[in-house]
């Protein structure tokens, strides 16, 4: 069943802007901790942020300063703002559902494949040229 799911992937020039959005029904979005991952090929599924069912919000560091998550709790939507894009943030952008209180550490081991916990949506891809 199908329970997220991202949009607003695309390409863009280095130094521009996308945001991405996560449509999660309602249990989750109340319920979970929510968060981005992403994957580029060849490359490890990397914890993008976390932002728990309490609002605290956490940021990879390559992530800090420049993406920014925000919520509309009426649409059930997570955002992913991402902005001075890089070749490097290339990648299949992921957003997930995780058991509240579910630990950095333990999303930073994820592998953004099916054998993963919680609920994943398909992913949006967003590509990044020089």
């Amino acid at each position: 069943e199908v329970r997220l799911m991202e949009s607003g992937g695309g390409s863009v020039q280095a130094g521009g802007a996308l945001k991405l959005s996560c449509k999660a029904d309602g249990f989750f979005f109340n319920e979970r901790d929510m968060a981005w991952f992403r994957k580029a090929p060849g490359k490890e599924c990397e914890l993008v942020s976390k932002m728990a069912f309490n609002g605290l919000i956490h940021y990879a560091d390559f992530a800090k300063g420049r993406f920014t998550v925000s919520q509309d709790n009426a649409e059930y939507t997570m955002y992913l703002q991402m902005n001075s894009l890089k070749p490097e943030d290339t990648a299949v952008y992921y957003c997930a559902a995780v058991d509240r209180f579910t630990a950095v550490w333990a999303l930073e081991r994820m592998k953004c494949a099916r054998s993963d916990s919680g609920y994943w949506g398909q992913g949006t891809q967003v590509l990044v040229s020089s």
